[in-house]
């Protein structure tokens, strides 16, 4: 018995309704979303979209990192995005340790995770803006493409717009 089983069974399932096959890969509705890697986040259930609608970035934290610029990049150039939403969570574990804190906890079970930074949130508002202004000023994505960003509430399913 394997570990995904479960998958693989599920999947079976799935295929055999599968209705997608003639989407493209582009983004139908020209939209990127950066968010977070939590499992409580449906980003497309959440913003009204359907397979095929947007391209969906996930990590810890929702940052705006150096792969997320060059898969933006990819996705502006490539994929159809004409737009770009960054949306972190409220109730982020990014928000509840420092780069630190993981370092220390990875020494412990004998890693040594020093080389990487993980973009710990102290201060989501400010990550958030920080992460924006990135996106916006960045020499390899068009001067004019609309960059917002909102705050997902795990709690009460609401995207909290961001006051400046």
């Amino acid at each position: 018995m394997s570990a995904f089983d479960d998958l693989f069974a599920a999947n079976a399932d799935y295929a055999e309704s599968f209705a997608n096959s003639a989407l493209t890969g582009t983004a139908a509705r020209g939209l990127a979303v950066v968010t977070c890697m939590d499992s409580r986040i449906d980003p497309l259930g959440l913003l009204g979209l359907k397979a095929g609608d947007a391209k969906i970035l996930r990590n810890a934290g929702a940052r705006v990192t150096d792969d997320v610029l060059r898969t933006l990049v990819l996705a502006v150039y490539l994929l159809g995005v004409e737009r770009v939403l960054v949306m972190p969570h409220t109730d982020c574990g990014m928000s509840k340790v420092t780069d630190t804190d993981v370092h220390d906890l990875t020494q412990r079970h004998g890693i040594d995770t020093r080389s990487l930074e993980f973009h710990t949130v102290p201060d989501q508002h400010a990550a958030l803006r920080h992460d924006l202004t990135r996106i916006r000023t960045t020499p390899f994505l068009p001067d004019d493409l609309p960059v917002g960003g909102s705050i997902y509430d795990v709690h009460t399913g609401r995207l909290l717009p961001l006051m400046d």
